[in-house]
Formats: structure tokens, C-alpha cells, sequence
């Protein structure tokens, strides 16, 4: 039948469900059969290609484990590797084990692997291609506008780059070339900072505090408004930043309880991505270094944050080793992809030496957040290391808040800068400015010796003995003369439980700036109580005597002395109406 002309039949509909994405799976067979050998040629291969680029399911398990015994130091085989698979019970997605049997056995040179490592990579980017034009005709299919389908190429073409930036592909390596026109017109004397002002693009920092101190508080409403293109401590609003949120710390109920009191909610979310206790595996090691990365690239982050660091390494937290791995394998690509950071970490048993474990720890961030609750609902955040200089050093926070019950309000709790207008800047170390800082920690201005010196302490403001008695002298005096210099007529709005002269001390409350949803209803407060017996002055060991014009702290029931007795407040600075707590009694943030 030599002689019959046959037809040719019309070739399968490959949009059907037989078709599959690009792919070269004998290369990436041979790629997994050396690596289980092969210590050098894992390291090659990591070079062009990342997991992300294998499609194979059961390829891409082999690549993670052997990843992890690789940034383990441990020996490489096929039986060490299947041991390793079935300790996480994943046997099944490698043929039971017969898949590291069949491709451990059909092993190649390793100097083979890079090359067959550079086809998966080629591959791998026609299959991206492909996913994007699929993501287009599907766009037109829905009805999108030519906008849409603008911004979708524009998306691809990101990824594409950001990519190459992370360093896969050939030209990982001379992407480091610093191109040096464009690099000495750059100001970067000239960077704007992210809002908040902690940060730059692209730059890594440690916020430290004590348990209580409220550390996700803080860093979960900064990144939120951050995410949503708001403004935080007074900087002004800049366009929403998309960032992902790492948690292996707070529980879910108490993540949904905190966001709804910032004002978030559904459609309220911006560009946050948050991952509650993922899966991942140490970010010190190159197995959970790639884990993140694909979870950033997923997420399409330019902000990290990482709650609480200790929470996702796996070596001694004393050893300088695990922090220099972490940055080899996880802090390194993000500095290199230029997206920021964010560690938060726990205080040490002693509070002057900063974040416990290795002091490694701060030699490759850029910057040191050390967050202390002073009382009453006010922080200080003030910055203890830093490689750039660029921002403030030092900020001093009011943590306002409503409960009902024991739920926090909507829209009712938020983060404000506390400020005095007016008040004159004093240089650093001198008198005047360890007054403005005396000041701030909510002190009577009749506060004596001891009472200050311990305030001080616990802030952690240094000064010496002879500095502080005459801050203390100097604060006493201004009740003498009537005046208090430099201080302001009135506080800002926005500080919780103050009250300026003339407002009402019934049912109403200050005007206080809320976050979208925010109920603005009013809420009842206790009138004064009646006057205590007479107490003894601190630290002057004299009875005060009965005075029939005394006034009362609504809170703490202790007498109203100087400008705030004179200017008609009903409760010191350091007071808060709603929660009862005075400095005497700090009161435990959630």
C-alpha cells in the first residue's frame, strides 16, 4: 500500500486537557539524579535555576531536600535524601522512593549538571510566557479593557525583571556590576523614607522591646497603613507599598481583633499579604531562604516583616553562626532584590544590652528600634544602632486605645507621635533638655530625686547625678515663678486622657483623630472622687497640709500640682482615663 496517499489528520486540540506547560523533563531528571551525589553540582545549578523553574512536583521535593542537607552539611545520597523525604511523610510524591532509585542510578558527570540546569532555566521562561498569554486571552474573554491588559504586561514584565534582579538565570552574576554614570548621579544623601520614617527602601532593621511592650502592635498598624497608602506618626501619606507580613507569634483571633482596631477590615486590606504560621523551613538554611523568596515573589513584596525572628531559625540563638546564616541565606537575597526588612525581636535579661543572644545579630541590619512602654499608654521607640544615619533617632508614641469589655473598639486604636508645639529645642545633654525629657515621661514637676532618677532609668535616658538634681531643682522653681518655659498652652487633641481648659469633664470626651470606621459616640467618665487624707510629699518627708482648693487626679486620686492644676486639667500627663493606669501602675498593652 506504498502507493496510497494518506491524509494527515488535524493535530489535537492543545488548549484541551491534555495539554501541558512547557517543560524539559529529561533535563530536569538529570539534574536530580546528580544533585543527590553531587555537593558542587547543587551548588552550580542554585546559581541558574530556583525551584520555582522545576515543574515536576516530585523533581522540585528532591531539589528542596537536598537544598536543606546541603545547608546542613550533611552527606549527600539517594538513601539519605529518601530518609530525609520520609521523615516528612511525603514518600508518596516520589513514587514511594522508587523515583530516587530509578534517577539516583541514571546519574550523570557533575559537570554536566549546569548545563542541563541552564535548559530547565530556558524552559522555564517559555513556560512563564505562556502562562502570560493565557492570562491575556482569558482577560479578553472576561471583557477587559485595553488598561487592564496594559497593566497585565506591565506585572509580567516586572516579574521578569525582578527575576533576574534575585539572580536566576546566566546573567545572575554580572548584575552586581555597578553601572557608574547612573550610580554617581543618584543622591543618595536624597532618599525618601518610608512612612513612618524608620526605614528606607530596601534598608533592614530590628525593632526590640520587651514582651508587653507591644512590638506587633506597633509594626502590625505601621505596615498596615503602609500597605494602604495611609500616613503613621505624622509622616504624609505616600502610595500604598505592597508588603508580606510573616507571623509565627500572634494567633489568629487576636490578628483580627488588633486590624479591625486599626480601622482594617474587609476591602480595607491595601496590598498586605499576611501568612499566619506558614509551613516554611529555617530561614537559616538554603531550603528556607528559597521558601521565603518564593513566598515574596508570590506576594510581589517590597517590605518584609518577620515576627518574631527566633521563631524561624533553627541553630542556637547564641551562636553567631545561625545570624550569619540567616543573612547568607535570606536576609542576603532580600538586600540584593532591594526589599526592606523587618525583625522583630525580644529584649534581653538585661534590658541596657539590647536584643538577647549573639550580637551578630546587628552587625548586617541597618538599623536598631529599641520599643519601651513608659505607662500610662506612652512608648518611647528610639533608635540604638544604626549604619546610615538617615532619619530621626528617636521618637516618643501614645498608644490610644478604646475597650468595650475586653474587646478593643473599632477604628479606635492607633499609634500618634506625642508633640509639643512651642517647645524650644535644647541641646542634647544639657539641663534644659533632660527637663524636655523628664517632661515627657509624665513626671510632676514637684518629683523629686529618687522618683526622677528611677523615670530615667527606666527609660533609658543616661544622665549624670549632678545634671539630674538640677533638673529637678530647675522643674520645682517653675511652680515658684508661675511658669513653665517653653511648654505649651495646650497638648495636642490627639493625646489620650488629656483635657485642655474649658472642656467639659462630664459624659464628653476630646476630639481625638480616628481611623476610618472609628465610632466617634461619646462615652461616660467617673466624677472626681472626694478628696484622701493628706499624703506625705515624695522624697521631702514633710506632711502636705489640708488645702481646701486642692485638686484631684480622676485617676490616680493624687493631688493636681503646677501648670496643670493652674490650667484646669483633672489628670496628670501621665494618667489615662480609660483604662485607670497611672505611672504608678503601668498598664500592660495588648
Amino acid at each position: 500500500m506504498d502507493n496510497v496517499r494518506r491524509i494527515p489528520h488535524p493535530t489535537a486540540d492543545q488548549d484541551g486537557l491534555t495539554r501541558t506547560a512547557p517543560h524539559d523533563a529529561e533535563a530536569e531528571e538529570y539534574v536530580a539524579g546528580v544533585i543527590m551525589h553531587d555537593r558542587t553540582a547543587y551548588l552550580e545549578c542554585s546559581r541558574l535555576i530556583t525551584r520555582e523553574d522545576i515543574y515536576q512536583p516530585g523533581i522540585r521535593l528532591i531539589w528542596d531536600t537536598v537544598g536543606g542537607l546541603v545547608a546542613e552539611n550533611k552527606q549527600l545520597h539517594p538513601v539519605i535524601v529518601r530518609a530525609e523525604i520520609e521523615k516528612q511523610k511525603r514518600l508518596r510524591e516520589v513514587e514511594g522512593g522508587n523515583l530516587l532509585l530509578r534517577l539516583g542510578a541514571q546519574t550523570i558527570p557533575g559537570v554536566m549538571a549546569p548545563a542541563f540546569a541552564e535548559r530547565i532555566a530556558d524552559t522555564a521562561r517559555i513556560r512563564r510566557h505562556d502562562e502570560y498569554a493565557n492570562e491575556i486571552k482569558a482577560a479578553i474573554l472576561a471583557g477587559a479593557t485595553a488598561d487592564e491588559l496594559d497593566k497585565l504586561t506591565t506585572t509580567h514584565q516586572a516579574r521578569e525583571e525582578r527575576r533576574s534582579t534575585l539572580g536566576q538565570g546566566p546573567s545572575h552574576l554580572t548584575n552586581s556590576f555597578v553601572d557608574w554614570d547612573p550610580f554617581f548621579a543618584t543622591d543618595f544623601g536624597n532618599i525618601q523614607l518610608l512612612p513612618g520614617q524608620l526605614m528606607a527602601p530596601g534598608q533592614q532593621i530590628t525593632v526590640v522591646g520587651d514582651g508587653k511592650a507591644g512590638k506587633s502592635l506597633i509594626v502590625q498598624e505601621w505596615l498596615w497603613r503602609t500597605a494602604t497608602g495611609q500616613s503613621f506618626l505624622g509622616d504624609r501619606p505616600q502610595d500604598p507599598i505592597p508588603v508580606l507580613y510573616v507571623d509565627a507569634e500572634n494567633g489568629q483571633q487576636d490578628i483580627q481583633e488588633r486590624f479591625l482596631s486599626y480601622g482594617a477590615g474587609p476591602g480595607r486590606m491595601g496590598l498586605l499579604t499576611y501568612a499566619s504560621f506558614p509551613p516554611i523551613r529555617p530561614l537559616d538554611t538554603a531550603g528556607g531562604g528559597a521558601d521565603l523568596m518564593a513566598m515574596v515573589g508570590e506576594a510581589e513584596a517590597q517590605i518584609v516583616c518577620l515576627d518574631t525572628v527566633s521563631r524561624f531559625i533553627s541553630g542556637p540563638e547564641n551562636d553567631a553562626d545561625t545570624w550569619l546564616a540567616l543573612y547568607r541565606h535570606t536576609l542576603l537575597p532580600l538586600k540584593r532584590a532591594g526589599i526592606a526588612s523587618v525583625r522583630l525581636d525580644h529584649m534581653g535579661k538585661d534590658g541596657e544590652r539590647g536584643a538577647r543572644g549573639s550580637s551578630a545579630k546587628t552587625q548586617d541590619v541597618d538599623h536598631v528600634w529599641e520599643l519601651r512602654a513608659q505607662g500610662g499608654g506612652t512608648l518611647t521607640l528610639k533608635r540604638t544602632h544604626t549604619r546610615t544615619g538617615i532619619g530621626p533617632d528617636s521618637f516618643v508614641v501614645v498608644r490610644q486605645s478604646r475597650k468595650d469589655g475586653n474587646r478593643y473598639l473599632p477604628g479606635a486604636t492607633r499609634h500618634v507621635l506625642m508633640e509639643y508645639e512651642q517647645m524650644q529645642e535644647a541641646i542634647e545633654g544639657s539641663v534644659e533638655w533632660l527637663v524636655a525629657q523628664i517632661d515627657r515621661l509624665g513626671l510632676p514637676d514637684d518629683a523629686g530625686n529618687p522618683r526622677t532618677k528611677a523615670a530615667l532609668a527606666n527609660a533609658g535616658i543616661k544622665a549624670a547625678k549632678a545634671k539630674i538634681e538640677a533638673a529637678v531643682r530647675t522643674r520645682k522653681n517653675r511652680d515658684n515663678l508661675g511658669s513653665r518655659n517653653g511648654f505649651p498652652e495646650t497638648f495636642p487633641d490627639d493625646v489620650p486622657g488629656e483635657r485642655s481648659p474649658g472642656t467639659p469633664t462630664g459624659t464628653e470626651k476630646p476630639q481625638v483623630n480616628h481611623s476610618p470606621g472609628t465610632s466617634r459616640e461619646p462615652s461616660g467618665n467617673p466624677g472626681s472622687p472626694p478628696s484622701p487624707p493628706p499624703k506625705v510629699g515624695e522624697g521631702e518627708g514633710a506632711a502636705v497640709p489640708q488645702d481646701t482648693n486642692e485638686v484631684l487626679c480622676t485617676v490616680c486620686e493624687t493631688p493636681l500640682t503646677g501648670y496643670r492644676r493652674d490650667r484646669g486639667y483633672d489628670t496628670h500627663l501621665g494618667c489615662d482615663p480609660e483604662t485607670g493606669s497611672h505611672p504608678d501602675q503601668p498598664h500592660d498593652a495588648a
